[in-house]
């Protein structure tokens, strides 16, 4: 049905159209590669950076996935509050999003879960660059990423929401024949949705494709994209995939394993009578979490906080002492207590390095080479700055756009239009785009830009601009009753404009 993660890794470099994008997230997870993988598409980049076949940071060149404009975005940061902050990062040289939490616009533990929801909305946009060139690079050393990305729950999202379905359709082909299963023994980790879940239950019945949608109720889309999705993690597969793996596990275990069943999430151990949890304790969830997207960019002598010279009496008590500030004990949830986990190991092998003096020699002599290294080539201030400004900003190539639609130059607009598509493929610059395909070719683009509006409308139906739109194209094109349809609609999203009335009243008149 699919390559083999070897066959697909085997080509370091390609195109998405002919190896899709979830197709290499698949493959990077199942050989659990650290590495990059570099995307390029027109003028947009990105570098995905890969530990152990789990998404853990993403570059991008796109403005309105930076950190601090997708804060500004979601409500969390104001606008004012954000240019400040980032004057202040590119003068002093320091990270944004260190300097937020330090002057209080946001808590660390908001600041995690912002990264992690930034970080998969940098993905999930990946799904749609099918045209783009990749590229995957080795790299020498492990990231220092404390944000990790299931894999698996990515590329059932991004398949299901987000990939065009062109390409599902192209890379998932099958006869009407086939039927499928559900794979034995499959272990996904996935959270599966509503929809996801009653596709699931119906593959125990082994189903063809047809009767897969007779049995959910969903349509072809709907049933192909997670079809897809769950053949591609192989928790489904075709029965004969379904039969052989089945026969695989009862010849090597004994019987096959059950389908897997939802699992319950784990019931954290009760507290110690007299203590408690931490987990409601803002400043202590706070202080775990910072440590915790701080420990892997830290040396034993930072993540302990003790000097060079510190002698072992000072060193055994710093340890202690972070030892029980992070206990995992005293949180309650999984995945508080998880994290409480990973510090208490990472303080223990950093009181073993620089409890043994070669290590700890070792250790003092990589500091002083970085210090070193630090002072030749640390970018300055302005080198920074240019980096930042070479941010691609979806909003910039908009208002360009207008301004050349209100000047009636059509092409130009259209171009401009399409940059920020590009970029940021909003419903509202998407609708404009369509207009300003429409107003340059009327006689030729009518029914496409009326498709292209009808799309954008299914996807936001209170976008008064895509009503008003696809009014202007429904009349041009002699369809007066779906123009005065579209007219009224966006009169009801906005009253206030009376242009709708006018134009409602003279589509009567003609009628």
């Amino acid at each position: 049905m699919f390559p083999t993660p070897s066959q697909v890794l085997r080509q370091r470099e390609g195109v998405l159209a002919d190896t899709p994008f979830p197709l290499l997230l698949h493959a990077l997870m199942a050989e659990e590669r650290t590495c990059t993988l570099e995307l390029k598409v027109r003028q947009r980049e990105k570098r995905i950076v890969f530990e152990d076949g789990a998404p853990v940071a993403c570059q991008s060149n796109l403005l309105h996935e930076t950190l601090g404009k997708y804060l500004v975005e979601k409500g969390k940061l104001s606008e004012t509050d954000y240019q400040k902050a980032l004057a202040e990062s590119i003068s002093a040289e320091v990270p944004l999003s260190g300097l937020l939490v330090q002057k209080g616009l946001i808590s660390p533990f908001d600041l995690y879960k912002q990264l992690q929801a930034n970080l998969a909305h940098k993905l999930l946009d990946c799904f749609r660059w099918v045209d783009a060139k990749y590229r995957l690079i080795a790299d020498v050393e492990p990231p220092d990423a404390s944000v990790r990305t299931n894999t698996g729950q990515l590329i059932l999202t991004g398949v299901a929401n987000v990939m065009p379905f062109d390409a599902v359709a192209t890379h998932f082909t099958f006869t009407d024949e086939r039927r499928f299963g559900q794979m034995p023994g499959a272990e996904a980790g996935l959270k599966l949705s509503s929809k996801d879940a009653r596709l699931f239950q119906a593959l125990r019945l082994r189903p063809t494709f047809g009767e897969l949608m007779e049995r959910t109720g969903f349509d072809t889309e709907v049933v192909l994209r997670r079809l897809y999705a769950l053949c591609l993690l192989e928790v489904a597969g075709f029965v004969e995939d379904v039969d052989a793996k089945a026969a695989r596990l009862s010849a090597g275990k004994g019987t096959a394993p059950a389908a897997p069943e939802p699992v319950a999430p784990p019931v954290a151990a009760p507290a110690p009578q007299g203590t408690p949890f931490s987990d409601e304790d803002e400043a202590a969830r706070n202080a775990l979490v910072g440590a915790f997207m701080s420990h892997r960019s830290k040396d034993p002598f930072a993540l302990l906080d003790v000097p060079e010279d510190v002698q072992p009496v000072p060193l055994r008590k710093a340890f202690l002492a972070l030892a029980d500030r992070y206990a995992p004990l005293r949180f309650h949830t999984p995945e508080l207590r998880e994290k409480a986990e990973v510090l208490l190991a990472a303080h223990a092998k950093a009181f073993g390095a620089l409890s043994d003096a070669e290590q700890n020699l070792l250790w003092r002599k990589r500091r002083a080479a970085h210090r070193e290294k630090d002072r030749g080539t640390r970018p300055t201030t302005a080198e920074q700055f240019r980096i930042r400004t070479d941010l691609l900003d979806a909003t910039t190539q908009f208002d360009e756009a207008k301004r050349r639609l209100a000047a009636r130059n059509h092409a130009g607009a259209f171009e401009y239009f399409e940059y920020a598509c590009d970029i940021d493929p909003k419903p509202l610059y998407q609708a404009y785009r369509a207009y300003a395909r429409y107003l340059m070719k009327p006689e030729a683009h009518g029914r496409l830009a009326q498709q292209e509006l009808q799309e954008v409308l299914r996807q936001e139906p209170t976008l008064e601009e895509g009503w008003a739109f696809l009014g202007e194209v429904a009349q041009g094109e002699g369809q007066w009753g779906q123009a005065e349809d579209a007219f009224r609609k966006a009169f009801k999203l906005n009253p206030k404009n009376r242009r709708y009335v006018e134009l409602i009243q003279e589509i009567v008149r003609r009628r």
